[in-house]
Order: structure tokens, then sequence, then C-alpha cells
């Protein structure tokens, strides 16, 4: 595989160090886009944005074990490196962190991250056991070995940004966590990489998840009730029996938990299509 030019791909944490070092001290410093791969504009977005405030930008690029439960798309999730590397050509220079499983877990490890918090036992924490600490492991990780001043998260993933800020926070980790907002496609639906799951006839079928966000938020507008505006937003995305929701709530967009007066609101839902598990969320 080429590496195109203006990128440095590292195999090895361990490399980094001697990489990152001229960059740690300069204004700006370093910036960190975690990414899984299989990379789209939306994570592109997140690039760009490091680049317009960072003095270098390292994305990791790694399917990370640890937070796929049995039964999950480990083994199937796209692995697509060399066309990754393309993505990020435009966006040069760039270091891509792209380690195996066994660098990043070698053998022996036996330390992990878990953010013990009401946070994590809602929404994806309920249906997903074992998943935010293996997200809050590895990106303790991968900000420990970068030491960036700044990582980029998209928002689409609402539940994982706030975990990963409670963990920075908690830990006194010396980064800030930056959200950044979701990139959709021109018919609303989030850019995914799980998109690349969908038939024809699911992605025709995908944006009613976004629309059914934009209904209960509309409903909420006209003074419904949170459980009404939901209830009434989850009949409208199973309608036509494509859509199986998990969840669709009204939730505080920190702690998840009930909404409270005079705080910020999210909407949230996860709904299956097909085989494929889709999430969204939008400001309420």
């Amino acid at each position: 595989m080429k590496t195109p030019r203006g990128i440095t791909l590292v195999r090895q944490p361990k490399q980094l160090e001697a990489l990152l070092a001229p960059w740690r001290a300069r204004k700006g410093g370093v910036g960190l886009v975690p990414t899984m791969g299989a990379l789209h504009a939306g994570h592109q977005s997140l690039v760009k944005a490091s680049r317009e405030r960072c003095a270098c930008t390292l994305v990791s690029v790694f399917v990370n074990p640890i937070q796929f439960g049995p039964g999950e798309d480990y083994n199937s999730y796209p692995r697509t490196l060399g066309a990754d590397l393309e993505l990020l050509k435009g966006l040069a220079p760039l270091l891509v962190l792209a380690p195996t499983a066994a660098a990043m877990y070698p053998q022996g490890h036996a330390t992990h991250v878990r953010v013990e918090s009401p946070l994590t036992q809602v929404l994806e924490g309920a249906r997903r056991p074992g998943h935010f600490e293996g997200v809050a492991t590895v990106v303790a990780k991968l900000l420990l070995l970068a030491g960036p001043c700044t990582a980029f998260f998209g928002e689409k993933d609402w539940q994982q940004l706030q975990v990963v800020r409670r963990m920075a926070a908690d830990l006194r980790l010396p980064v800030k966590i930056q959200g950044c907002p979701i990139v959709r496609e021109a018919d609303g639906l989030a850019k995914s990489s799980r998109n690349a799951y969908l038939s024809a006839a699911e992605r025709a079928w995908a944006p009613r998840l976004k629309a059914s966000l934009d209904l209960a938020k509309a409903r909420l507008r006209a003074g419904a009730s949170p459980a009404a505006a939901c209830r009434k937003a989850r009949a409208f995305l199973e309608q036509g029996g494509r859509f199986k929701a998990d969840y669709l709530v009204l939730a505080d967009a920190e702690t998840l938990q009930a909404p409270r007066p005079g705080r910020p609101r999210r909407l949230l839902a996860a709904a299956r299509l097909g085989k494929t598990r889709l999430i969204d969320n939008i400001a309420a």
C-alpha cells in the first residue's frame, strides 16, 4: 500500500513520542482525531477543524475490539486503510496512527478505564454492556500517546462525547475535548461508516430517523409533553415496519438524565433498519 505524499503512517504507538515532540510546544500543539476508519466527510470535517486550531494533526485509524460486544459487527466492520489515506491526502500534512490490536493491547494488558456514572447506564450504555468501558480505555490510551492539546469528536455519537468529556475531566488529562457538528447527507441522514451496510431500499428509508427527531422537536415547540412528543415521533419512525426503534428520548444534554428546566436538552434516537443499527441526535 502506497502512502500519499504528506502523510506519515505510523504502525507502532511507541514511535509517536519522537514524531510529536517537536510539535507539542508550538502554538496550538497537537490535535487528535480518533477514528475507527472507513472515513467519510464527517471525519474530514474533524480533521479540518484540527488543522485550523492545531500545529500538528494526528488521525488514529483503529477498530477497537474491546468496545464491541458479543454478536456485534467487529469482524465485519469496514477496514479500508488505503481508501482512508487517499481521502486524507488533500488534508496533508498529517500523522496517521494505524496500529494493530496487539500493538494497542499487548500481551499482559490488564487495565481498563470505567466511567462509573448514570451517564454510562442509559441509552447506548444500557443496550451495549461494556461498550463505554472499551471507548474510555482506548481514548485514554490515545490521549496519553498523543499528548494532544485538543481532541476532536463528532456530535453524532453524542453520548460517547459526554463520556469522554467526563473521563478526561475526572482524570485531569491535559486535553480539551472539542465536539464538532454532525455532517449530513443532502436528505438529512447523518454520515456514518455503518451507512455502507444499507441496501438501496434501506438507504432510501434511512432519512426517516432524522425526520422523526425533527417531528419530536416540532411537537415540543407546539407545547406537547416530552413523553407525548417522543411517542408520536417513535410511531412515525416505525410506521411502515422498516425501522425498529431501540429508543427515542428527550434528555439533559450533558447528563442524559431527565431534562431539567433551564438546561440544554437533546433528542436522541437509535433504531435498526434491516441489519443496520443507526443513531442520531439533535438539540432540542
